[in-house]
């Protein structure tokens, strides 16, 4: 199939009424496919899987803004850290440290989001609201080892239904849990202001809820055929 490039107009227009903006989720696609989109207009692009993103990065034009949306592993950190535009899954205090480490490294602040546990599933990653606290009480005690990291904002995925109301609900309760941390760690900063909720089939929900990047891939590149 090739891209629909109909859906990422329409898409698109849905989102800047909301000041929303689009992560395309890219993975398991061609850069030719990419391509596409890009010259359509979308710099933002998520992928999954470090060894592929580092393939695309190399051959693709330098002004795209590459978001890593999957679960990243602390040993492949330093592959993305050169380049990437902003880490979303962040869900361990151990993770975000070596982030740090490879933002230091590399003479930058890497944006990152923190990943909260928000669906029913068990198998979902994420930090829950203690694991939350935690974590940023130890950003307030050691801020000069995490001085190649800002965050900037949350990263949620809600349970894998067709309940609306629960998907709602969980991206609702998300939202408020940003606006608390924000007021009472983040008062002062003007990163801090993403909320990365809402997938191909909840999308609306969460435009409804306050997302400010929804990760979209399905409806742009098509069914991906994880065979190939």
């Amino acid at each position: 199939m090739a891209v629909n490039l109909s859906a990422y107009q329409h898409i698109t227009g849905e989102l800047s009424s909301f000041g929303a903006s689009l992560v395309a989720v890219s993975k398991i696609k061609p850069a030719s496919d990419i391509m596409q989109l890009y010259n359509a207009g979308q710099r933002i692009f998520g992928e999954n899987y470090v060894q592929e993103l580092l393939e695309k990065q190399g051959v693709l034009p330098g002004d795209i803004q590459w978001h890593f949306i999957g679960h990243l592993q602390s040993n492949k950190v330093k592959y993305i850290a050169p380049f990437v535009s902003m880490i979303h899954g962040i869900d361990s205090g151990k993770l975000l440290l070596e982030i740090s480490k490879q933002g230091i490294k590399n003479q930058r602040r890497i944006d990152c989001l923190l990943q909260i546990h928000i669906a029913e599933e068990e198998t979902k990653f994420g930090l829950n609201e203690d694991e939350l606290n935690e974590l940023l009480a130890t950003l307030a005690q050691s801020p000069d080892k995490f001085a190649g990291v800002r965050i900037c904002g949350f990263m949620g995925m809600a349970t894998n239904t067709d309940n609306e109301a629960q998907i709602s609900k969980e991206f609702h309760q998300l939202k408020q849990l940003f606006e608390r941390i924000k007021a009472a760690h983040f008062a002062n900063e003007d990163s801090f202001k993403e909320l990365s909720i809402g997938m191909s089939g909840d999308y609306k929900l969460a435009l409804e809820s306050g997302a400010t990047l929804v990760r979209i891939g399905s409806m742009l590149f098509g069914a991906r055929n994880y065979n190939k």
